[in-house]
């Protein structure tokens, strides 16, 4: 039996495992960090094409995601799996 690689359902809420390589579907609105004190920053910090890590799984389906202009907090619907 094959290693489970598929992405996870938003639908279902499945969860993000740690390590996982994603980006971004669309660009959203704004970015928020995934500091202890959580800041808003421009969405263009992190381009669609840009590939980063999950680092953290967070309350209610969020994500910690790092990129290479910082780690921010994502909805898991927002990302998608890269392929390795």
């Amino acid at each position: 039996m094959a290693a489970d690689t598929a992405a996870p359902d938003p639908v279902t809420n499945d969860t993000w495992p740690v390590g996982t390589a994603v980006r971004l579907r669309q660009r959203p609105s704004y970015l928020k960090t995934a500091d202890p004190l959580p800041m808003l920053r421009p969405a263009d910090l992190v381009g669609v094409e840009e590939v980063g890590q999950v680092v953290e799984q967070r309350a209610l389906g969020q994500i910690a995601v790092r990129f290479r202009r910082g780690t921010y907090l994502l909805e898991g619907r927002q990302c998608e799996a890269v392929p390795s």
